[in-house]
């Protein structure tokens, strides 16, 4: 197995230099940015596995950094987690909606950052097991990774597409928030109830130009299901 990128975006050296010292020892290969200048020249020179980003960067927040990754289809696969001593709830709203993958608050061990990485990891290379799945024209092939409406791309982030594919892969079944996070995210992972809706909303709007948002539904008081039935 080739070995994993992970850029770290960060501008105070000695926590940069910190990360970038555990991460070599757990095998990954590091790259470092001090600002969003020089990560941008880093990611043209070439794509990394993982973006670590920090959100209080010099020359550009890590919030708009990662929208502008986001929206770029040549990094919009990329996994990103944010850095941020940030740690009130509505933040990390904002954090997820921007597009991160997942949200470490300082400070932080090394063990739980490196936990928290290898989960995004698992989760935006794990595949769903069916090569060609269609409902009423919506095609996800997972042997592509790639969802399409004809011939159009929907474009998912990482995330999207893993709770997509599951969502097609058990069609017409509810799922709690709780239950999604163990079957999308995985059991061992720190992630908050609250993220599945964030997700959930970018899923929906990524649909929406192709009249599909109304495929995921909301069973109120139980959670969601995906659907090509009316609600």
């Amino acid at each position: 197995m080739a070995t994993k990128q992970i850029l770290i975006v960060e501008d105070e050296r000695p926590i940069r230099e910190m990360i970038a010292f555990g991460l070599r020892r757990s095998g990954f290969e590091v790259r470092e940015a001090a600002d969003v200048s020089a990560a941008r020249a880093s990611i043209a020179d070439q794509r990394p596995d993982l973006v670590l980003i920090d959100w209080m960067l010099p020359d550009m927040s890590g919030l708009e950094l990662t929208r502008a990754l986001k929206r770029d289809k040549e990094t919009q696969e990329v996994p990103v987690i944010m850095l941020t001593a940030r740690a009130e709830e509505q933040d990390k709203v904002m954090g997820l909606d921007s597009g991160a993958d997942d949200y470490v608050t300082k400070p932080f061990s090394p063990r739980e950052l490196l936990a928290r990485i290898n989960a995004v990891l698992r989760r935006s290379t794990n595949g769903s097991g069916e090569e060609l799945i269609e409902a009423e024209g919506l095609v996800l092939d997972a042997a592509g990774h790639r969802v399409t409406v004809g011939d159009r791309t929907v474009q998912l982030g990482p995330t999207e597409y893993r709770l997509l594919s599951f969502f097609m892969t058990h069609a017409e079944r509810v799922y709690s928030r709780a239950q999604l996070l163990d079957r999308v995210w995985g059991g061992n992972v720190y992630v908050e109830e609250r993220t599945v809706d964030v997700h959930i909303r970018r899923l929906r709007k990524a649909l929406e130009a192709f009249n599909y948002d109304r495929f995921i539904q909301t069973v109120r008081g139980s959670g969601y299901r995906f659907s090509t039935r009316a609600e």
